[in-house]
């Protein structure tokens, strides 16, 4: 039986094409829709995240780039950072800019950057929403926004362990968390934030959240 290998190797495996499925706490299996993320954006990303940007905007967990990509071809200087080798080259040659970076390190323009996107399901990263809602709060102007993308009513905040199964090779467990617009209102607060909006389109949602004024 092959060794588990680590989460970063994982992701730089799934994003060059392998069937990948997330494993949860409980053995619940779905698809790893690296497709949808490989692809170009649909109306559903261009109203959630595209249309709201204007300025400067910082994809967190950008994956292959779909969403730096298109905001790049709008003239909006955009970033991504990912964790994943592979994704930040396939960011890269999108033609858009990437840097190979965990969120918690130090991150170029901090408190400069007007937008930051969590989308598809990256509030969940490390486990921690309410940690990383105050993170990114942290790199935005005066006024900025995050655009979260959350789970339906209903999902409540979830934190679990999960792993990602890469053409049958388990990675070793990694923290996840899953927020529902239930919840959203109080994670923003727990990180000194507040929820200005929110909106659905094509069954995803997204809360928009600013720092509360100190």
């Amino acid at each position: 039986m092959s060794l588990a290998f680590d989460p970063v190797s994982a992701y730089d495996a799934a994003f060059t094409g392998k069937t990948t499925h997330v494993v949860d706490d409980g053995g619940g299996v779905e698809p790893f829709d690296v497709a949808m993320w490989s692809s170009e954006p649909d109306w559903v990303d261009r109203e959630l995240f595209i249309d709201p940007c204007d300025a400067e905007t910082i994809d967190i967990g950008c994956g292959p780039g779909r969403l730096v990509g298109a905001l790049a071809a709008r003239h909006v200087f955009a970033m991504g950072i990912d964790v994943s080798k592979e994704a930040v080259r396939q960011t890269r040659d999108r033609g858009a800019l990437a840097l190979l970076r965990d969120v918690y390190a130090t991150i170029p323009g901090e408190g400069r950057w007007s937008f930051a996107l969590l989308a598809d399901g990256n509030l969940g990263i490390g486990g921690d929403p309410v940690r990383l809602l105050a993170r990114v709060g942290e790199v935005l102007v005066p006024g900025g926004q995050v655009i979260a993308e959350v789970a339906d009513h209903g999902a409540g905040l979830v934190r679990e362990r999960r792993r990602l199964r890469v053409d049958g090779r388990l990675s070793v467990p990694f923290d996840w968390a899953v927020v529902g617009l239930d919840a959203i209102a109080d994670v923003a607060a727990s990180a000194g934030m507040r929820v200005v909006s929110t909106q659905t389109a094509g069954g995803r949602h997204t809360a928009t959240m600013v720092r509360n004024r100190t």
